[in-house]
Parts: C-alpha cells; sequence; structure tokens
C-alpha cells in the first residue's frame, strides 16, 4: 500500500467517526442536529457572539483551536487534509500574451502552468472553453495541443485566437461525456484540465486510463456535479468505504469562507431568515416536520418585506395562507434560527478541506490502482483559488 492510501484510510475513518457533525442539512432541523446528544456543546456554540463567530470563520487555526474541546479528531483531520507546494518552474510569456483573459484567470492559469513537468509529449486541453490553457502550454513548452471544447462557439473563438497568436493548437468540438471523445486521447500525450466540474474531470481520469494515456494533470471542481444521485467511488479503497455522498455532502468542499462586504452579508441574512421564518410557517400550516425549499428569488422581492416574501413563496409551492397570520413572529422565528444554522455551518467548516482531500486522494488511489505514479499538492495559495490542489500522474 501506498502513502496515499493509507492517508485515504485514516481520513475516511475519522470522517465517518464523525459524520454526524458534518453529514447533516443545517436548515432540515429546528434547532441544533446534536441538541440530544451533546446539550452542553449546543449551548456553547450558542454563546458565541456574532464578532467571534465572523472571526472563526475566516481564521482556520482559530477556529481548530476554539472546537478542539469538543471535536478532538478535527485537528487530525486538518493535520491530514495538508499538502505541498509542487515546484514551480517559472516561464515568460511574450508582451500582452493575456489579452482577453481575465486577470484572475491568468493568475491560475500560470500558476497550474508553472508545476507541469516538462515531459516534450503533445498536450489534450480537456474542456478547453476559448483555449486559454492551451495557449500558455503551447507558447512554453512548444508542442502542439489539442482542445476539446463542448460549445462551437468557444471553439470558433478559440481557434480564431490561436490562428493570431500563430500557435499549433487545433479545437476539436465533443461531448466529454461521449465516447467519441475518447478518439482524442492518445497514448503519448499529456492531458491536462483545470477545474473541470465533477463528471466531466472524473470521465477524463477513466478514459485516460483506458487508453493508457502518458500523463494526465488536473485540479478538481465541483465534485457536486455528478448525473448519478450519489457519489460513485472510483478506487477499491473508496468502493469499501461506509460513507455515502450525497450531492449536498459534496457541495461541502466548495463551502470556502469568504469576506463579503455589509451589504453582500446584510443581504443574506435578510435572504435566509426569510426562508427559514416561512419554512416555520409552512411547517406549522402544514403540520409538517420536514424543511420545504422555495425557489431562487429575485432580490427586489426581499425589499418588498417578509410577508411578501411569504405571498410569493406560498404561491410558489401551492400552499393557502391562513388569515390573521403574524408575521412579524415567524419572522423574528426565522432570524433565531439563522443564527443556529450559521454556528451549525461553522461546525462544518472543520471538515471542509478532509473531505475534499477523500475525494481527490480517491482518484489518486484509483489512478495508482492503474499503474500511474501520482504526485498531489497545490500549484497556488487558496487567496488565488480555494480549489487549488493538483494531481499528477504519470503512466509507470
Amino acid at each position: 500500500m501506498t502513502c496515499y492510501v493509507n492517508t485515504f484510510h485514516q481520513l475516511d475513518t475519522l470522517l465517518t467517526k464523525n459524520k454526524q457533525y458534518w453529514q447533516f442539512v443545517p436548515f432540515a432541523d429546528e434547532g441544533f442536529t446534536w441538541q440530544q446528544q451533546h446539550p452542553e456543546f449546543c449551548q456553547w456554540l450558542q454563546s458565541i457572539d456574532d464578532q467571534t463567530l465572523q472571526q472563526l470563520n475566516q481564521d482556520h487555526d482559530e477556529l481548530l483551536a476554539a472546537f478542539e474541546p469538543w471535536i478532538p479528531d478535527a485537528k487530525i483531520l486538518a493535520d491530514l487534509a495538508k499538502t505541498p507546494s509542487l515546484q514551480k518552474t517559472e516561464y515568460a510569456y511574450p508582451k500582452n500574451f493575456d489579452t482577453g483573459i481575465p486577470g484572475r484567470k491568468w493568475q491560475q492559469i500560470t500558476a497550474f502552468n508553472h508545476v507541469l513537468p516538462r515531459l516534450n509529449l503533445p498536450w489534450l486541453e480537456w474542456c478547453a472553453g476559448k483555449g486559454f490553457l492551451g495557449r500558455v502550454l503551447s507558447v512554453s513548452h512548444q508542442q502542439p495541443v489539442t482542445s476539446l471544447e463542448w460549445q462551437p462557439q468557444l471553439c470558433v473563438d478559440g481557434e480564431a485566437a490561436a490562428k493570431q497568436l500563430g500557435l499549433d493548437i487545433h479545437f476539436v468540438q465533443g461531448d466529454a461525456f461521449d465516447v467519441s471523445s475518447q478518439q482524442y486521447i492518445k497514448e503519448q500525450q499529456h492531458a491536462v484540465a483545470l477545474h473541470a466540474c465533477g463528471d466531466l474531470h472524473v470521465s477524463l481520469i477513466k478514459q485516460v486510463v483506458a487508453k493508457k494515456g502518458k500523463a494526465v494533470s488536473l485540479s478538481p471542481c465541483c465534485y457536486h456535479l455528478i448525473q448519478d444521485s450519489h457519489y460513485q467511488p472510483l478506487s477499491t479503497a473508496a468502493k469499501s468505504s461506509q460513507l455515502q455522498l450525497s450531492k449536498h455532502d459534496l457541495r461541502l468542499p466548495l463551502q470556502e469562507t469568504v469576506t463579503a462586504g455589509n451589504r453582500v452579508k446584510q443581504l443574506r441574512f435578510i435572504e435566509v431568515s426569510f426562508r427559514l421564518g416561512f419554512d416555520l410557517l409552512q411547517r406549522k400550516i402544514n403540520q409538517s416536520s420536514t424543511y420545504l425549499p422555495v425557489p431562487n428569488v429575485q432580490k427586489a422581492l426581499l425589499g418588498e418585506g417578509f410577508k411578501s416574501f411569504c405571498c410569493w413563496a406560498a404561491d410558489q409551492k401551492g400552499i393557502v395562507l391562513p388569515a390573521n397570520i403574524d408575521f412579524d413572529y415567524w419572522l423574528q422565528q426565522g432570524e433565531q434560527r439563522f443564527a443556529i444554522t450559521e454556528r451549525m455551518e461553522l461546525v462544518r467548516q472543520l471538515f471542509r478541506r478532509p473531505l475534499e482531500l477523500w475525494l481527490v486522494l480517491d482518484r489518486v488511489c484509483y489512478l495508482e490502482e492503474f499503474g500511474y505514479n501520482v504526485s498531489l499538492g497545490t500549484f497556488c495559495e487558496k487567496q488565488m483559488t480555494p480549489r487549488n490542489l493538483l494531481i499528477h500522474a504519470e503512466r509507470c
């Protein structure tokens, strides 16, 4: 067994043992999920003021220290989830080469390129978009690039830009999920995917393995964008796990806390409080204990007040509102429930990166099972992108 398999099993054991703290839907319960089992823990959570809550959300070390007396495994999980920074090779790019590429995207693309080994192989750019990554690969490695993209117009735009820059890039319009896309994966080739979502990057891994491709480098993203209702493990190790991951669970790694302006925070407080208040109201009306999600709402409606929101939401869900509802009472209940869900989400933050590494190591272990030497690390700081893990695999 490799160290990656060992790390996977350690993560799996601790995530399974502590799943009560992260594998739940905060909106589903009216109070704290652990009120019966851990009343003192819930009392402590309730005592956290809003300023401390914001501080803990922004400082992961402080978060770990605060929760260690209550969830001792959180620190062990955080240590297991640490990954090294990958070694960089700097490249110089022609003047104005980044024209038309958004600044943050340019930073991510070049950071990704700077950690890729020089294998002197042709490139396959998977889910290429306009081929921004392909351009960087072509100019810095002097190897031909095949860019696979589903949207025809992006292929046209990418091809035109490559031609104007004099780059050896060939666009092919194709569906990454279709078997026909296998024809573009060659044995002597280096396939790459930067932030291909969910099943799209899983499809690349499977097809590279099937075609015995020499190398693949990818940075996974959006683990919840899958065709099945639940996560389908790839590796033998993950298939033996007791964890079953829903799409809601798979969203957890993406919930990176970012500093938002006061206006954004206030809008979120209003919307979530409205939703939670309406949910408590509908539970009373329907004599139900089940959370009822409502569709996305136009922000302008929130300015019309809680009563208007409830009327809209009831109409969306076919609920007849009785007369003489005390909307102020239900809004107050929603605001109190907002405070509880925020503190439950704080607990889930402890498990965000460990769960992401569990998912990434499933991909790593799968590649190793098929004879690939794999390295795993970060290609940039999380301020540039929280999805900064990169898997590189070379066939032995």
